[in-house]
């Protein structure tokens, strides 16, 4: 997921204690500042507007996001932020204005909060929402936590199929369409292209198979983790780089007899594999950036102004989760297989130390369940 930047706003602005009697605290994922976090007690939220929905997670995992915020990466994100933006629940509460969804719906919370009236919703950008784009686990509390609170809940919930996989369409929060919205559909992926993936990560993983929709002749997949690199194989990878090991411009250029690739997707984050990119594509191709870059990157127009590259940026808009919904239920894919490691919710800080260390732990994505 890209990130936005906005101004920093007040701790938790938007919690309110329920009514009624009702229980008012819970537990949640905090972030204090740069490598700060814990598993504390917080306020249970509350409607705050008629289009909010309360959702009782039970489902949610840890995004390579989260990671860039716990480092310190956006820091925008104020103390005290509940993290998560990934996950599905159970609607416990609805505002007067919900019209889509009453309580007990099962429910996926997408990680774009979308008006859907504003001019950039129209547009089908919803990252880019006047009242929402990516706010959760970013602007306001987010879903690694009991409850979370879905603003405009008619735009931002989608209804689950009896009996569906709930750990599979997990991914569908975020991961897959990030992946395809901003790698392959950004990267404009084409029969017989020579696609490159750099980052074998989740979201390198989540393009990689939603690249094969569109039937390239080769994808090609560069990591410093043999172990991603190996599950990258299983997906359907052709070729796999461990550039920790090998001068992976040099392999590149070998498979394509000198000419570079067709497409090169950046899914990291870090400036070394955006300069990857640039080295590896062919005149007339696309650099699509997926990664959340939390420093700056240099730009080699020197080389690239007469080569016809297209370089693109994206902040996902979920707008392809129905389409990725059907593709799941269907099981053209199975994104379940990306899932290493299972928690319960209140682990989540073992959690984090697993993900943290994906080489070491042979992590590529937790699920954490609530009780």
């Amino acid at each position: 997921m890209e990130a936005l930047v906005y101004e920093p706003r007040e701790k938790s602005p938007e919690v309110k204690a329920p009514a009624n009697g009702a229980a008012k605290t819970m537990k949640a994922l905090v972030y204090h500042g740069p490598g700060k976090k814990s598993w504390e007690d917080k306020p249970k939220p509350g409607l705050t507007k008629p289009t909010d929905a309360i959702v009782k997670i039970l489902k949610t995992t840890i995004c390579g996001t989260d990671l860039h915020i716990m480092k310190g990466d956006l820091p925008e994100v104020a103390d005290g932020r509940i993290i998560g933006h990934e996950g599905v629940g159970i609607v416990e509460e609805v505002g007067s204005a919900v019209s889509n969804f009453k309580k007990g719906d099962h429910v996926i919370i997408s990680c774009v909060t979308s008006c859907g009236k504003c001019e950039y919703c129209k547009k089908g950008m919803y990252s880019h929402c006047a009242d929402g784009g990516w706010i959760l686990g970013y602007m306001i509390d987010g879903t690694q936590a009991e409850y979370v609170r879905i603003p405009h809940a008619d735009n931002s919930l989608y209804p689950i199929p009896a009996g569906s996989d709930e750990e599979a369409l997990v991914m569908l929060s975020d991961i897959l369409p990030t992946g395809f919205e901003c790698g392959v559909l950004n990267g404009q992926v084409k029969p017989g292209d020579i696609v490159a993936i750099v980052g074998s990560g989740p979201i390198g993983v989540a393009a990689l198979l939603t690249a094969q929709f569109y039937s390239p002749a080769e994808i090609v997949m560069i990591d410093m983790d043999e172990n991603r690199l190996n599950v990258a194989k299983t997906f359907g990878a052709t070729h796999i780089i461990n550039s920790a090991n090998e001068n992976a411009i040099e392999t590149i250029m070998r498979l394509t007899n000198g000419r570079g690739v067709d497409v090169a997707i950046e899914a990291v984050g870090v400036p070394a594999t955006f300069e990857l990119c640039q080295e590896i594509i062919a005149p007339g191709g696309h650099i699509a950036n997926i990664g959340v870059h939390g420093k700056s990157v240099t730009l080699h127009l020197e080389t690239l102004w007469s080569r016809n590259i297209t370089i693109t940026t994206r902040l996902v808009d979920t707008v392809t989760t129905p389409l990725l919904l059907k593709t799941v239920q269907s099981k053209k894919i199975e994104p379940n297989k990306l899932i290493t490691h299972h928690f319960r919710l209140d682990r989540v800080m073992e959690a984090y130390e697993t993900f943290g260390n994906a080489a070491k732990e042979k992590a590529l994505k937790v699920i954490l369940t609530a009780d």
